[in-house]
């Protein structure tokens, strides 16, 4: 027995949009009181309502922001539960006389802001419910206009920072007409600081400079002897001030009597003390004369075990003996040697030498050389199709060696082991159903090794890399088929900014796949399925980006973008030999993810495309990309109201054709479109164990691009785009020990393609449906995950 819905698509998700509206509802229905002063009125709730010619996120951010600053007394002390329910306990009772304090508090923050002529008007009123005596606090604010950057000049008082200050005038934070506010003149100073110190001013500091305002009107110091005329002009002038108020500012040096102070330093001597211990004093190491010293390029290192060798340690300085002092590049040699693994900290002291000399001593705190870790994985997914009620386990062995060859070179070998153990009951179905081994080894080179030298555009790239892998493994899928691949490449990885680069321009894949009965007899029925399990080698390169960043207006907001594309055969292919015998494609990826937080909740989206086209010529594998390249939707990171490969192609039932519980069911495409949005909210805490659950969306698909005479449902047409797209909600539980977190998602599909009936919408609610060759599909899934699925 089913429960009906209207047919129309758009009413599928009544149900969930009111389960999203409830979580919504408003606080004060779901509050409870706890510890409060009986027949006394305390707070219950407070509220701001700021208006004023301000945009939309402005508004939004100073509300946000005043929030803050209610006094003390006028704070409510309310905690959320499971979502939805909230608990106010121990509230203050309330005191008129604590609004005035609270309006000095939010005016101090405004003026902070540049709103000098804000008003404020507070209201109150009295609810009581049997003994509570509850006080709401109103506070209106009309903003006023926000102050304005009209010029900006410097005033240094010292010939050379002027002549630096002009140089970089351009690149100023106060541009005219731009909103003030202390927090951008306090930028603009920091920037300036930071000039000076990259030019060798090393002992200037922030309390070297300072920022003046000039509220006065140049109007009103007109002499006039017509009062009518001077009153129109002090009239003007309020007027203006009140429409339009703009201020003009000057930086000045305060002044010194400490001539060091303007004196510009160069690098002396540097001094690496590589082997220091976690204990050591650095004054006590500077006393110290019995270490042995190598001493090259104005670079002396200083140790006793000899653990590492001179040349990381120069390769990884950015200052330059002789050279005008830098702060940059001395935070930047300390940073990059920290990053680099060798070391698990770095420190550094600069020490004033005769006049205008800065000798620089560094202190690195030597990593655990070696390590081994064991981890233990385990996933499942309950939306079956014949193998769709699987567990995963795998145990991954892991040995990391910090210091090879003495050179800070990083090494990484690796042991993966796995299963997959089907859980139906069937006679026909085999417990293990795959079983796979995989040994890797790594080598992480800490600069990049390139056949040319001093490009000094390398000099500006952090984090450098040249990394040179190999990997080989083993995939036993139970009666379809056995693959062996080994995969060896070269590349370079780098960091700029907030972008992370990945470039390999040499990557080998060497591929053998033994078929087997089961999987002979699919190609019977679908001989385009031939094309994609083929053995073969992929000779290509590949190019990926990762760019990480905040909103700079709202640092809650986050984003992360990945970009990638593989190139293979496109210069091998084209060696008569090796045509035959290497695949030839391009594959192109694009991922962008978004997370806002808010007080206590967090909304996270994410978007995922990707296509591989294959234009080889080779009869035999020219119709799609092989199979381990190929995309798949479904499982605990994808498509979770679907099993894991379960998904696609387009609307095609083509592997439901076949109803016994033993048939091969993943699915793979050379096109993939996915797009998921998660509400993540807290539940509660047990013995320091956060919970946490969520609502969420997903939707997408997977596809082929070329043509299939006995698949056509399976290719990729935008016409088609709405039948294809399947659609899947849900909620889960998270259980957050902070070194790992739990996810149980239960899923349902309200949009399956491969339903014959409603376009694949969901018309009634119901677990479980028979398609119409008798084959029993769930409407569900049930996942098992470890952290987020994005």
């Amino acid at each position: 027995m089913g429960l009906t819905f209207h047919k129309l698509p758009f009413r599928s998700f009544l149900f969930f949009a009111l389960l999203a509206l409830f979580s919504s509802c408003s606080v004060l229905n779901f509050t409870s009181v706890k510890n409060y002063p009986a027949n006394k009125a305390f707070v219950y709730e407070n509220k701001i309502d700021l208006t004023g010619n301000i945009s939309k996120d402005e508004k939004k951010r100073l509300s946000e922001e005043l929030v803050n600053y209610w006094d003390d007394s006028l704070k409510v002390p309310k905690i959320q539960q499971f979502g939805i329910f909230y608990k106010i306990k121990n509230p203050p009772v309330f005191d008129s006389a604590n609004i005035n304090r609270s309006v000095s508090l939010m005016n101090a923050y405004l003026n902070s802001q540049g709103y000098y002529y804000a008003t404020f008007a507070d209201s109150i009123r009295i609810d009581t419910v049997k003994d509570q005596i509850r006080a709401k606090v109103s506070m209106a604010i009309e903003a006023g206009k926000n102050i304005k950057i009209d010029s900006v000049s410097f005033q240094l008082g010292d010939t050379t920072l002027q002549k630096l200050t002009k140089e970089v005038e351009a690149s100023t934070l106060l541009k005219k007409g731009e909103p003030f506010t202390k927090s951008l003149i306090s930028a603009e100073l920091d920037r300036l600081v930071s000039v000076y110190r990259q030019n060798g001013y090393y002992r200037f500091t922030r309390d070297d400079i300072y920022a003046e305002a000039d509220t006065t009107d140049p109007r009103l110091l007109q002499l006039t002897l017509d009062p009518f005329k001077q009153a129109q002009i002090i009239a003007d002038a309020a007027k203006d001030r009140r429409e339009n108020p703009t201020w003009d500012f000057t930086i000045f040096k305060r002044p010194t009597t400490d001539s060091a102070r303007l004196k510009q330093y160069y690098i002396g001597q540097m001094y690496y003390y590589p082997e220091t211990k976690m204990t050591d004093i650095p004054d006590s190491l500077l006393k110290r004369t019995d270490f042995l010293d190598t001493t090259r390029r104005g670079i002396t290192m200083r140790y006793k075990k000899g653990l590492f060798n001179y040349r990381p340690l120069r390769e990884h300085t950015y200052l330059r003996r002789g050279s005008l002092y830098n702060e940059n590049n001395y935070f930047k040699t300390i940073n990059t040697l920290g990053q680099i693994g060798a070391w698990q900290q770095v420190d550094g002291r600069p020490e004033i030498r005769g006049g205008d000399s800065l000798d620089i001593y560094f202190f690195l705190v030597p990593a655990i050389k070696q390590n081994f870790t064991v981890d233990l994985e385990g996933s499942r997914n309950t939306a079956d199709i014949g193998l769709g009620n699987l567990w995963g386990i795998s145990t991954n062995f892991a040995y990391n060696n910090k210091n090879v060859w003495k050179s800070a070179i990083q090494s990484l070998t690796t042991l993966r082991t796995g299963v997959e153990l089907s859980l139906l009951t069937s006679n026909q179905s085999r417990l293990l159903q795959t079983f796979l081994i995989n040994v890797g080894h790594t080598y992480a080179f800490p600069k990049l090794i390139v056949p040319f030298k001093n490009w000094r555009a390398l000099n500006r790239l952090d984090n450098k890399k040249t990394l040179f892998s190999v990997n080989g493994s083993y995939v036993d899928r139970r009666d379809f088929y056995q693959l062996r691949s080994l995969v060896t490449s070269w590349g370079y990885e780098w960091k700029k900014g907030n972008n992370m680069w990945l470039y390999k321009p040499l990557n080998i894949e060497l591929y053998a796949i033994d078929t087997l009965d089961g999987l002979r007899k699919l190609f019977v029925d679908n001989p385009f399925l031939r094309t994609s399990f083929n053995s073969g080698r992929v000779i290509s390169q590949s190019l990926s980006l990762i760019r990480n960043f905040k909103n700079a207006s709202n640092p809650d907001k986050s984003h992360y973008m990945r970009i990638g594309i593989e190139e293979a055969g496109g210069i091998f292919g084209l060696i008569s030999s090796l045509r035959d015998e290497v695949y030839r494609y391009i594959k192109v990826e694009a991922e962008y993810r978004a997370s806002l937080k808010m007080r206590k909740t967090e909304l996270a989206y994410r978007a995922f495309a990707g296509v591989g086209y294959n234009y080889g010529n080779d009869s035999t594998r020219d119709k799609t990309l092989p199979f381990f390249k190929q995309f798949s939707a479904g499982g605990p990171y994808s498509m979770r109201a679907w099993g894991l490969r379960q998904l696609g192609l387009g609307s095609s039932r083509r592997s439901e054709a076949d109803t016994t519980s033993n048939s091969y069911r993943d699915r793979f495409g050379d096109l993939q479109f996915e797009a998921n949005i998660e509400y993540r909210f807290p539940l509660t805490s047990i013995a320091g164990v956060k919970i946490g659950s969520a609502l969420f969306a997903d939707i997408g698909n997977v596809w082929n691009i070329k043509t299939n005479s006995l698949d056509p449902d399976a290719k990729f047409s935008l016409k088609n785009l709405g039948r294809d797209l399947a659609i899947g909600v849900g909620t889960g539980l998270r259980i957050d020990f902070s070194y790992f977190l739990i996810r149980l998602d239960l899923a349902y599909k309200v949009k399956d393609p491969a339903r014959q009936y409603n376009n694949g919408w969901m018309d009634k609610f119901q677990w479980s449906e028979n398609r119409a060759n008798g084959l029993k599909v769930n409407n569900y899934a049930l996942q098992l995950g470890i952290g987020l699925p994005f």
